[in-house]
This record gives C-alpha cells, structure tokens and sequence, in this order.
C-alpha cells in the first residue's frame, strides 16, 4: 500500500451552497449528516439531487451526496493556464495528499474526528464546467494511451458517519476488502 492510502492527507478547504449554482463558497466548516450528505448543501437528501439525475428518475438513490476534489488538480490544471481554487468546480471537500482517482469504490474516508464518508465513483465532468472557464473541461476530462475516458473533476461519496469538517483536519483511508473495483462515474 503507497503513502496515499495510510491516511496521509489532510482536508484544503470545505464548501456547501443551498442554491444550484455551479460554484460552493468555502466555509469554516460543514456538517455531514449520515445518508443525507453535507447539512445545508442543495444536493443533500436520500434520493439525487442533480438535475440531470432527478429527470432521469428521481427515485435512484443519492450516490453523490458529497463531492471531494484533490487540490493537487488546481496545480495541474495552473500548468495549462486555469485558475481554479476551491469550491469553484462544486466540490464539497478539497483534499491534498491523496490520489482519489487511484482509490477503489467502497474505499471509506474519516474526514476529521468523527465524519466518515463511502466511495461511489468519479463525478462525470460537464459541459459547466467550460462556462466556468473556457477550455477547462478537456484539462479535467481526456482519454489515456489505450482511448479510454480518463475523468479528474473529483470524486463522489455518501456519508456513513456524520460529523462537523474543517479545513486542516486529517483524512484516513480504510480501502475495502480485495478484490479493488476501480471507480466508474456515477
């Protein structure tokens, strides 16, 4: 197991907006609350939330009801010459020291004393995302050697264990049982 998974990281920043906006201020804090997701968040609840989803069938369960991005991303994506900090891709949790692209699904994360939240899989980059900034979707969003979609905008999760997050608290990462299922978008 490499460092990234010993519970190395630590959490940049936490977001929530209780309005549909593409966009999360940042926030001293925010509170996770188990099956529902971060308290206050427009995209909390048992069932989806997201529009695209809720069209769909409003009835799936919530397998986003939190999203997390690796700070490291902000610095990539400078190299190509975007601005983004955190909060501004709509993530809720902005980590560092963790590769969670490289996590497996049903990897738990303890986000600070108490919180703990379940990998769903990769959050699917959209076409926001180059309102935001032009150009940026393909930054987040391309294809590896073998032409198979590579998507880096995050992760999703759904909250096991509530609890109060904030900026500077640890992340531990328990990865389940083998064999590993590598994240698919959800």
């Amino acid at each position: 197991m490499n460092s990234a998974h010993r519970g190395t990281g630590r959490i940049a920043a936490v977001s929530s907006n209780g309005e549909y906006s593409f966009t999360k201020p940042n926030r001293p804090s925010i509170t996770l609350l188990a099956g529902l997701g971060v308290e206050g968040d427009v995209h909390a609840g048992v069932t989806v939330k997201h529009r695209s989803r809720v069209a769909a069938d409003p009835t799936q369960p919530n397998l986003r009801q939190v999203h997390l991005i690796h700070r490291e991303l902000f610095d990539e994506v400078a190299s190509a010459g975007f601005s983004v900090e955190p909060g501004e891709l709509g993530e809720n949790v902005t980590t560092e020291g963790i590769d969670l692209h490289a996590l497996p699904t049903g990897t738990l994360l303890r986000l600070g004393r108490e919180a703990v939240v379940e990998v769903t899989g990769l959050r699917n980059p959209c076409p926001q995302i180059n309102a935001f900034q032009d150009g940026l979707l393909k930054q987040v969003v391309g294809r590896d050697e073998q032409g198979r979609v590579v998507r880096k905008a995050g992760i999703m999760g759904v909250v096991h264990q509530g609890g109060t997050v904030r900026p500077g608290d640890t992340i531990e990462v328990t990865l389940p049982a083998p064999p590993h299922v590598p994240l698919d978008r959800v």
